[in-house]
């Protein structure tokens, strides 16, 4: 399936694990896609993207204020819009965005079609309401993000599904043997308070099976972590920042996943490898990702309830197998970028 036109797509930044994604959507647009994206601010430590397939033009980002009060406006949109003369446009659905509405009206003005891609919308919300309203289609990361925006009155037949993916379809699933005595654990991440690896320590000491505990990545709660890993639990092992196919023996070495805090991108690669996964309720894009198939959603912040899914995960080392095996199915077969282009592809040509 292909998107007999050009493609216009509006990101206020590019993350370097969008690109995978961004690239392939660009291979099926017929006349070629273009997108438009700036710089984060500084703190917010975001990896930048550069695209090899789509054409990446650079926006001005005038971030303003700060926090629940934050704005941003992209100079250089209608110019971007003017040089391109795309047939359709996909922006990114958040009212804090302010060049978002000239946009909407530049391409409408020119008979063309205008779709948001989005996390959902708060409901019973007016602001949210007359904002969505200005698209004709809406594409949602998650069911529970279609639900949101169906609940402020948007049309069903209007919206779709594409789950939120950074990670290609996996070719095959390796043979994981049973462990010979204990089972390892992975956190792959930024090492940050929010990631909550504070409670994952501590949770493990709790563990009578005393497993190994692997952490993967780098960030500024390292020093900390490490400290009290010392005094609590010394079977935790700090590997340090790893990329790509750096990660690929630590995830054939674990044998569950566990995410405690919020944001993440690591679940789905780890599932591409066979594992089951603990990860803390989020936005809702992890709902379609984590089932009672495959893994478990526990509520943030709370640490008994990471402790007994813990205890509950390592009673059983064959579930945990049987559940990794649909991890892989999920990511296999469900979710992934290549069914998220599917889905935009569906979008722009309905």
């Amino acid at each position: 399936m292909k998107f007999k036109g050009k493609l216009a797509l509006q990101q206020r930044v590019l993350p370097s694990y969008r690109v995978p994604f961004f690239d392939l959507l660009a291979s099926h647009c017929q006349n070629g896609m273009t997108l438009f994206a700036g710089d984060a601010q500084s703190e917010e430590m975001i990896a930048r993207g550069k695209t090899q397939v789509a054409t990446l033009v650079e926006a001005k980002n005038i971030h303003l204020f700060g926090g629940k009060f934050y704005f941003c406006y992209q100079k250089g949109f209608i110019k971007w819009l003017e040089e391109s003369n795309p047939d359709a446009l996909i922006v990114e659905a958040n009212p804090r965005y302010l060049s978002t509405p000239a946009a909407v009206r530049w391409m409408h003005k020119r008979g063309r079609k205008v779709l948001a891609w989005g996390l959902g919308a708060p409901k019973q919300n007016n602001v949210w309401k007359r904002f969505v309203f200005q698209f004709d289609g809406l594409i949602a990361y998650s069911q529970r993000g279609a639900d949101e925006y169906a609940s402020l009155g948007f049309s069903r037949g209007k919206i779709f599904v594409a789950h939120n993916s950074v990670s290609s379809k996996p070719e095959a699933l390796g043979n994981n043997p049973l462990p010979i005595d204990k089972a390892t654990i992975l956190f792959v991440g930024r090492l940050q308070a929010r990631k909550r690896i504070d409670s994952l320590i501590r949770a493990c000491a709790e563990m009578e099976a005393n497993p190994n505990l692997m952490i993967v990545g780098d960030g500024p709660e390292r020093e900390n972590l490490q400290m009290l890993a010392k005094e609590v639990y010394p079977h935790t092992e700090f590997v340090g920042a790893k990329h790509g196919l750096e990660l690929k023996p630590y995830f054939e070495k674990a044998d569950l996943f566990v995410l405690p805090g919020t944001g993440g991108l690591a679940v789905q690669e780890a599932m591409s490898y066979g594992l089951p996964v603990i990860v803390a309720k989020g936005d809702g894009t992890q709902d379609d990702l984590v089932r009672e198939e495959n893994g478990w959603q526990i509520e943030p912040e709370n640490f008994n309830a990471l402790v007994l899914t813990l205890r509950s995960a390592l009673s059983d080392v064959k579930r945990l197998r049987k559940m990794g095996q649909e991890s892989f199915r999920i990511v296999s077969e469900e979710i992934n970028i290549q069914k998220m282009v599917e889905v935009f592809l569906q979008a722009l040509n309905r």
